[in-house]
């Protein structure tokens, strides 16, 4: 199989979110996060949970496969780090802070979003990532202007135990925050896609030592992909090539 899309790189760029992470319980906010999580499970992740977001466990064909009431969800899986999640971000800081409550000021925004909904809750209690399909320097920012999601500097002030930003995928590339004294870095750039490129379009600046290339789907991931997650091609809506 060929023609390989930024798409299909991008759902295995988040795929690779959940390697290592076992049995826990995961929740991909949007499509291609959703694809990727699906992805793993029917991989090299077997024993991952897929969870609908709200109250049910699901197999990766969306069959309901364990139910977890929001009660369940608080009292065992939140406060112990037994959760990967991934949501999206309309800003995120050189600190790992994540925005997605408003734009602007906070007593007059320029634009209401959601609210900072389960961003706090999710940085402080578990291993969280990110998922931004169009990186530019209006949603890498120097500074967020709400913080919904906690980034490192106020984690360590805050001293929160089970604090992880694990890592953030775009349409570009993959970064972390791995970086001294957790300095944001690029990892990886997709197929296509220059360092520089990457640079360009961030404002705050990014470690760039040892930048590889993220990584193609094998055959059989580009099977599953094309023919049993996604065969109407929904990806390349949200990540045109």
């Amino acid at each position: 199989m060929s023609d390989i899309s930024r798409a299909e790189v991008a759902v295995v760029a988040c795929a690779e979110l959940f390697r290592g992470d076992g049995e826990i319980v995961v929740s991909p906010m949007g499509f291609i996060p959703s694809l990727g999580a699906r992805l793993a499970r029917l991989t090299f992740e077997p024993d991952i949970l897929l969870s609908d977001g709200e109250a049910y466990l699901m197999t990766p064909h969306a069959v309901v496969e364990g139910w977890q009431p929001f009660r369940k969800v608080l009292d065992t899986v939140v406060p112990r780090g037994k959760r990967h999640v991934v949501m999206g971000a309309n800003q995120i800081d050189g600190e790992g802070n994540q925005n997605i409550s408003a734009i602007g000021d906070h007593s007059r925004p320029k634009k209401q979003l959601l609210g900072v909904r389960g961003g706090p809750g999710n940085t402080a209690n578990h291993r969280t990532s990110y998922w931004v399909p169009r990186h530019s320097r209006r949603v890498f920012v120097e500074q967020v202007d709400v913080v919904s999601g906690v980034g490192y500097a106020r984690a360590r002030e805050a001293g929160l135990r089970h604090h992880d930003v694990h890592r953030v995928v775009t349409n570009l590339g993959v970064l972390d925050f791995g970086g001294e004294d957790h300095a944001p870095r690029l990892l990886s750039v997709h197929p296509g896609v220059s360092v520089d490129e990457v640079v360009e379009a961030t404002s705050f600046p990014l470690v760039t030592d040892g930048v590889t290339e993220s990584r193609l789907p094998t055959e059989s991931e580009l099977l599953l992909i094309r023919t049993s997650l996604d065969p109407k091609s929904l990806r390349d809506k949200e990540v045109p090539s």
